[in-house]
């Protein structure tokens, strides 16, 4: 029986994005692997995977209804502290859920009278008052005996996890999230987000390493990263001044680049008003964290809409807007004509139509965007699970010393489906466009591996130098493995073994030539490989950074050089020849797995017989991070 999915099928269905059909196809792969096989006696943890922005409320929904058909009654949906979310999230919940009692923080009642005669769904927020609270009240309620919990945690890679792991301690909201977890003999624990990162980097035994992990692809005229960041740039990429904060904050006039993207958004907004007959239009503009920062740009922007006025009545408006309908004209199938884009913002800006919000910590705790023509300014607030209806124009230039992949991947405010691929322009300054890119690079390797294999514990995440994967206080640095490319690495302590098998693989390739072989030729060559210590040389740990390699688009390209007949001691700390050495160092861009073939004489430290010792060497500017 199937009353609560078919259900919230009939209500998703009556939207117009044709989700239902990728919904459908998550629940026939996820509930039979793992809900359906629950035994209902253990907690498990596991990650439904997604892209930013790609619709994960709608198919963890999916999630939830389908396994109150499988027996699950009391499910927690958990989003960040961030009031704005949270009362989105809740709405979405009492909308979809017409077979369930929908709880929110404030409903302590309507939990305890419902008496579990249906299922109950509690939408909170990781806050540590509200979790204290409602592990008390669930606790009390003695609805979880005999029950199992089904725990959704949204953004489960924010302040879910541990922040005390490297002393020993437990951070408040972890301490909570276990003692909610605990309330039942069983539970299953479903993270979900777009940035897996530091929940793939914890150790392999704890409970918050998910146990499985479920990618689903995005529907149909979905916007993401390889849309926006392509080399070369895609048209919609608008390349500002690298210096454009500084300007910012100094007491000049607007910068050019804010100045060129608030243009491009009213001429956008005059089209999808008039023509494509929507009810909002939406600018993003996210310089920095600091609040100082986000009051000063708002009123510098009001300041130009002031000047675009005052340019309006010197007939000067024309001439600054032609260029930025051209620019659009080149990517716009019937756009709309100039003069009428002209008339719309002549008049838009002596009514005043544009509406100007600060969104932070001492800004608006909510906007009205999904009517109207609205600028959104602000920092953190515009990150993680905040979604912008009719988001056409963003203007980026927030840095960091040593940038996260985590953070600023969820800073890709403008993925999504309600997007104008032919309007969206994005001003952003070269060096953060270059980040953006890698970060998508990166994002594609997660993305492949774990569609490959949905096992996490053989996923490597891949990044070039400079670029962190996440906040390092939320990750074990004792399981924490970082393999850097660039390095020559063999083992100090290799086991004999297959010395025949390798002697026929490689009976092909001569002693004085370099090789080129292909990625998956090195993944098996590599397999034939042990070290006498795990924490020596793992072959599997080189394999998964090939693994990363392969999903990341790279070129399926290797060198591979053999030599024979060679008289090396055993744990001299050194294997190859300053020859040998010198070539491997010259390939910068491809892996080099150099291999000898040592004679293994008893005198030298060995037992007499020959073996095979590898050494390999990654591509230069990329690091894999994996944990044990």
């Amino acid at each position: 029986m199937e009353k609560h999915f078919k259900s919230y099928l009939n209500i998703i269905e009556k939207e117009s994005n044709g989700i239902s059909v990728s919904i459908k196809e998550t629940v026939n792969q996820l509930i039979p692997k793992y809900i359906k096989k629950f035994s209902f006696r253990e907690h498990i943890t596991g990650l439904l995977l997604g892209n930013v922005q790609s619709g994960k409320t709608s198919q963890v929904f999916g999630i939830i209804s389908s396994s109150a058909d499988e027996g699950f009654e009391i499910f927690i949906f958990l989003t960040t502290d961030n009031t704005y979310l949270h009362k989105q999230t809740l709405a979405r919940a009492i909308s979809c859920f017409d077979t369930f009692t929908v709880c929110g923080e404030d409903d302590e009642l309507r939990f305890l009278n419902s008496n579990m005669r249906k299922p109950v769904i509690v939408v909170i927020k990781k806050n540590t008052k509200v979790l204290n609270k409602w592990k008390n009240i669930i606790s009390s309620s003695k609805f979880c005996d005999g029950r199992s919990l089904f725990i959704i945690d949204d953004e489960g890679d924010a302040a879910s996890l541990n922040t005390k792991i490297n002393t020993g301690a437990q951070s408040v909201i972890n301490a909570r999230l276990d003692s909610i977890r605990n309330i039942a003999k069983s539970s299953i624990y479903l993270q979900v987000t777009a940035t897996p990162q530091p929940l793939l980097l914890q150790a392999v035994n704890t409970q918050w390493r998910p146990k499985f992990v479920y990618y689903f692809p995005p529907g149909k005229g979905y916007l993401g990263g390889n849309f926006f960041y392509t080399d070369p740039p895609s048209p919609c990429i608008k390349l500002t001044n690298e210096n454009e904060l500084d300007e910012l904050r100094s007491d000049g006039l607007i910068s050019e680049g804010l100045k060129a993207s608030l243009l491009t958004f009213l001429t956008v907004s005059s089209h999808v008003m008039l023509k494509d007959e929507l009810k909002a239009c939406n600018f993003l503009v996210h310089p920095s964290v600091r609040i100082a920062d986000h009051n000063a740009i708002a009123q510098k922007i009001g300041g130009c809409l002031n000047d675009l006025l005052v340019a309006v009545q010197e007939n000067k408006m024309r001439d600054l807007l032609k260029s930025t309908w051209q620019d659009l004209n080149t990517t716009k199938k019937n756009l709309i004509s100039f003069d009428e884009a002209y008339n719309f913002i002549i008049e838009a800006l002596d009514k005043q139509k544009i509406k100007i919000f600060i969104l932070n910590s001492t800004g608006s705790s909510t906007i009205e965007c999904s009517k109207g023509i609205n600028i959104i300014i602000g920092g953190n607030s515009l990150g993680r699970g905040v979604t912008f209806p009719s988001l056409q124009t963003v203007y980026y230039c927030r840095t960091a010393k040593i940038p996260q992949a985590d953070t600023f991947w969820q800073h890709s405010r403008m993925f999504g489906y309600d997007r104008d691929p032919e309007l969206i322009r994005i001003f952003i300054p070269p060096s953060l466009f270059k980040l953006f890119t890698e970060l998508n690079n990166g994002n594609s390797a997660l993305i492949g591996q774990i569609t490959a294999d949905n096992n996490s514990s053989n996923i490597s995440l891949l990044y070039p130098p400079g670029i962190n994967p996440t906040r390092m206080n939320v990750v074990d640095r004792g399981v924490l493995g970082m393999i850097v490319g660039g390095v020559n690495r063999f083992p100090n302590f290799p086991r004999r073994k297959n010395v025949d098998k390798i002697d026929e693989m490689l009976e092909n390739y001569n002693e004085n030539d370099t090789h080129i072989i292909t990625l998956n030729g090195v993944i098996n060559i590599l397999e034939k490989f042990e070290s006498e210590s795990k924490n020596d040389w793992s072959s599997q740990a080189f394999i998964n950074c090939i693994k990363a390699l392969k999903t990341n688009d790279a070129e399926d390209k290797a060198f591979l050089i053999a030599r024979r007949n060679r008289s090396i001691s055993k744990g001299t700390g050194t294997l190859l020849s300053p020859d040998d050495r010198a070539i491997g160092d010259s390939i910068k861009n491809y892996t080099v797995l150099t291999l000898y073939r040592i004679n293994g004489e008893a005198e030298k430290g060995w037992d007499g017989n020959p073996l095979w010792i590898p050494n390999i060497k990654l591509p230069e500017g990329k690091n894999f991070y994996r944990a044990d």
